[in-house]
């Protein structure tokens, strides 16, 4: 059985979100929570918070012990980016783009 958790639209650039899923991507739950409290920076917190979200769902809807979930799928996709634009000599204006991500993240069953 596979559960999911999508987390929309966060503040974090998906090149740096990935560096994160690409550490946690097949680890079980418990171990991915472990490595991520240890990482300094503030995206750890957004990815932890989809794991935990994913394991929450599958203990809850399918009564799944959170020692048995594997990570099977995880990965961050694009979101809209906010365009901004910063004032500059001669009156010209470079842009500024303020990316975001879609974080899903997929939990199953850990075969024994």
């Amino acid at each position: 059985m596979e559960v999911r958790a999508i987390s929309k639209n966060t503040g974090i650039p998906p090149r740096k979100a990935r560096l994160l899923v690409d550490m946690v991507r097949g680890k079980q739950v418990e171990q991915a929570l472990d490595m991520l409290r240890f990482v300094h920076s503030p995206s750890a917190k957004i990815v932890s918070k989809v794991i935990q979200s994913a394991a929450a769902n599958a203990e809850n809807v399918f009564q799944i012990s959170s020692s048995d979930l594997k990570i099977v799928r995880i990965y961050a996709d694009e979101a809209p980016t906010m365009k901004r634009y910063r004032a500059r000599a001669r009156g010209r204006i470079s842009p500024i783009l303020k990316r975001s991500s879609h974080i899903t993240v997929v939990v199953g069953e850990q075969e024994s």
